[in-house]
């Protein structure tokens, strides 16, 4: 409820500020944050249709109540459709010569999706029993929460074409933040499932034994499951920060070892 009423208020002002014009008052990165906004709230409208799909809709009884959650998840999934198409749209439909975005970059678009996991992943560690009664467990939450800022600052950099007045060059300092949150997330993807699911720490290897999942009538995700979700999610997002990476250190490289100006255009974050 809360991502759908916060989609449609960012939505709404957007259209204001295009049609009152007002967007000219703003400085030139204003065209950085229709595009931004889109590929977020296509994320959050399809994950949102997905948790009441699967979650909250089968659970409810027949009538009302229920048909209006079947049609809020129905038009949650257009949503997500209409705000993916115009991420897609722009993004596709960029030319050499505009105004160019960080989400127009490979580099930026994975930022987006490494900050995207890791709201899901906080989504899932809400419940504080998970992690309270190991102090690595805590670690693992701040690993996810480091580099969660780490991520969102990275991306406000990114908007405002931060290269001229940074100490170090932005790719350069991109790589470093990349390159300590790959370590971080490595310590948490061994530090999780080791004290979720080993028993001899003080996990459970089994669903069976978590008291929360014996109930078949359940209607919502038991703990082991959350445990579970929340392994799965770091390892995933271990795979985008790997590939950020990479990426980054081609871009420094591609830095330190100029190339044909076509050959990694995708890869640059704006031309300099």
């Amino acid at each position: 409820m809360f991502f759908w009423c916060f989609c449609y208020t960012v939505t709404l002002l957007i259209i204001i500020v295009e049609y009152s014009k007002l967007r000219f008052h703003f400085s030139s990165h204003w065209y950085n944050f229709p595009i931004n906004y889109a590929c977020y709230a296509a994320l959050f409208c399809f994950s949102t249709s997905i948790i009441s799909a699967t979650t909250y809709v089968p659970f409810l009884p027949q009538g009302p109540t229920r048909n209006h959650a079947i049609t809020a998840t129905a038009f949650s999934c257009i949503a997500a459709v209409a705000y993916g198409t115009e991420f897609v749209w722009t993004w596709v439909g960029h030319r050499p010569g505009r105004i160019i975005t960080y989400v127009h970059t490979v580099h930026g678009l994975l930022k987006l999706l490494e900050n995207f996991v890791a709201c899901i992943i906080f989504a899932f560690i809400s419940n504080t029993s998970l992690y309270q009664h190991q102090p690595a467990l805590v670690w693992c939450l701040a690993v996810y929460s480091t580099c969660f800022i780490l991520g969102t600052l990275a991306i406000l950099l990114g908007l405002v074409y931060c290269d001229n007045w940074l100490p170090i060059r932005f790719p350069v300092s991109q790589l470093g933040l990349t390159l300590f949150s790959v370590l971080l997330y490595i310590s948490a993807l061994l530090l999780w499932p080791l004290y979720q699911f080993n028993e001899d720490l003080g996990g459970q290897s089994q669903r069976s034994s978590d008291m929360t999942c014996r109930d078949e009538f359940t209607t919502y995700v038991c703990n082991w499951d959350q445990r579970l979700a929340v392994a799965v999610l770091t390892a995933v997002n271990l795979l985008l920060y790997v590939s950020d990476l990479v990426i980054a250190s081609c871009l420094v490289s591609d830095r330190l070892h100029p190339r044909a100006p076509d050959s990694l255009y995708l890869w640059r974050y704006y031309v300099v």
